[in-house]
């Protein structure tokens, strides 16, 4: 076996997030593992590029991360693009009751959690301590999860101001996988506004499709 690093610490973290060439012909036995897995990361090198694959028992994301490298590779295709939910879509009635709680808390900010229980695969709302809540500013305890619960969607509002993502929200949002929201102009003649992405692997992705059900926009 080929050793990667002679340093331990290095060489447990090249283990959490490993590469793996995708062969020619046939399959690859270590990335079927990590597709299948419940929750995994790595990376796939093919001929057309890398292709980051993140696993948790809600999601199974394939996004590329690199375009086609110019260099000869003796590698097959690293696969298609995938972002599916494996927890399914989140009820539409728990978007309205966010909305409704995001409204009830104007002029301020507010927030909201997602969750969903690997057990009984059930959603439920999560609605935060607030330490500080001005229009434009929002201080708040995330959830404190159980080992087969997962935050899906993290979800706070700009009020009457637009939505759209900010400084802060970026380093928040910078190390975790989870669908991130920003609902703003909740008292605007036209309805509220939506920003949305999937943050995975340290990137911003931009989300296909709503993740509520009975909504198929996503901005």
């Amino acid at each position: 076996m080929t050793i990667l690093a002679d340093d331990p610490t290095a060489a447990a973290i090249l283990a959490e997030v490993p590469c793996y060439p995708m062969p020619p012909s046939g399959r690859s036995p270590a990335l079927d593992t990590v597709r299948a897995s419940r929750t995994g990361h790595c990376l796939a090198i093919g001929s057309d590029g890398a292709v980051l694959i993140v696993r948790r028992p809600w999601l199974e994301l394939d996004v590329p991360v690199t375009p086609p490298i110019p260099a000869y590779l003796p590698y097959g295709s690293a696969g298609k693009r995938r972002a599916n939910l494996r927890c399914g879509l989140i009820p539409r009635d728990l978007l309205d009751r966010i909305l409704d709680h995001f409204r009830a808390g104007l002029p301020n900010e507010a927030a909201a959690f997602v969750i969903w229980d690997e057990d009984s695969r059930q959603f439920s709302l999560h609605l935060p301590q607030i330490e500080e809540a001005t229009p434009s500013r929002l201080v708040y305890r995330p959830p404190v999860l159980q080992s087969n619960q997962h935050l899906v969607c993290d979800i706070h509002s700009h009020a009457h101001g637009p939505a759209f993502f900010s400084a802060t929200d970026d380093r928040d949002d910078a190390h975790t996988t989870k669908i991130s929201l920003v609902i703003g102009r909740l008292s605007h003649a036209d309805g509220p506004d939506f920003a949305s992405r999937l943050c995975a692997g340290g990137m911003f992705l931009a989300v296909p499709r709503s993740p509520f059900s009975g909504d198929d926009n996503a901005t």
